[in-house]
């Protein structure tokens, strides 16, 4: 039986770097930007990440993009 994922939603999420703890390892904190047309782009995501940490206190260590999806059977 084959399966296809349908795409349902996408996520972006900017990590950053708040500090380092006791033990000088550092500490993150990440912000999450639902409602993400899957249509778009990784470029054009990330480049609004890029803009939007540019906003922000601390410095963005990571721009993840997570993708949601439904298996479906394929007919």
């Amino acid at each position: 039986m084959a399966v296809n994922k349908v795409i349902v939603g996408t996520t972006l999420r900017i990590q950053f770097q708040t500090g380092v703890d006791g033990n000088g390892n550092p500490v993150y904190s990440t912000k999450s930007l639902n409602n993400v047309k899957d249509t778009a782009a990784d470029q054009d995501i990330y480049d609004v990440a890029l803009a939007l940490a540019q906003l922000q206190e601390y410095t963005a260590e990571s721009v993840m993009r997570v993708d949601y999806g439904r298996l479906e059977e394929a007919i």
